[in-house]
């Protein structure tokens, strides 16, 4: 009988120390703000707003998740969120820089750009919401470089380009969390009218993160003379929604 004992190897574990809640810079820190000021329930008015989705649901041009996912990514690549990204990270580097003529200059340039009575509503009613909200609760000196409240209409995404900079957050990180923000916001208004149902709402954001991460690493280091665009049929959606005749979103 073989009597020779087993082998044992001993690994050493090292353990993980706990995180300090006081390392407030760490990366695990420093971006928990962004899931506040851009969820449903910062109070924005964000999920009144369709981006001329109620339209396009309207004339069948949405009417599945297929058709949806093939919007969004239009919107992204060639809309109005891709020249949002790019006006986020210019008013971002303006505040960062302390650059207050050329926050403004961007964000009167983002007001400008609206193409539609609505897109400029859009924009200027949740930009001046955010920029309330943020004075009263999350303060900082870059916010006081933007017109003051019933001066001059903010653009929304100047607004939190520049809230994301006088917090000290990171750009690329910030730039994903607005863009999924503004996507996640146009599925809702696709499941509240109905065009799809909220699984094939949740398959749909799931599906388009790659060209959300793809927007944020194309859009961090752009300047102005990258804005542009050409989703027609979506600017053509905004203009046609002003006088659709049942309505439930303001765009």
């Amino acid at each position: 009988m073989d009597r020779t004992a087993p082998t044992i190897t001993l690994t050493r574990v090292m353990a993980t120390p706990s995180p300090d809640p006081d390392r407030v810079g760490d990366a695990s820190f420093v971006e928990l703000p962004l899931l506040v000021w851009l969820s449903p329930g910062f109070p924005v008015g964000a999920f009144a707003y369709s981006h001329g989705l109620e339209w396009a649901c309207e004339a069948g041009d949405i009417a599945d998740a297929a058709s949806l996912k093939a919007w969004l990514v239009d919107l992204l690549d060639l809309g109005a969120p891709r020249s949002d990204c790019v006006l986020f990270a210019c008013a971002f580097r303006a505040a960062r820089a302390g650059d207050r003529a050329g926050l403004n200059e961007i964000n009167a340039l983002a007001v400008a750009l609206a193409g539609s009575a609505e897109r400029r509503l859009e924009t200027r009613a949740q930009g001046g919401a955010f920029l309330a909200a943020m004075r009263a609760a999350w303060d900082c000196a870059a916010l006081g470089d933007l017109p003051a409240a019933g001066a001059e209409p903010v653009a929304y995404p100047v607004a939190v380009g520049a809230a994301a900079a006088g917090h000290g957050l990171d750009l690329a990180i910030s730039l994903q969390a607005f863009a999924i923000s503004l996507v996640a916001n146009f599925v809702s208004a696709a499941v509240r009218l109905g065009a799809i149902g909220q699984t094939d709402g949740q398959k749909t954001l799931a599906a388009i993160l790659p060209d959300v991460r793809r927007l944020a690493r194309d859009t961090a280091g752009a300047d102005v003379g990258a804005l542009g665009g050409c989703a027609f049929r979506s600017d053509i959606a905004a203009m046609r929604h002003e006088t659709q005749y049942s309505r439930l979103f303001r765009s």
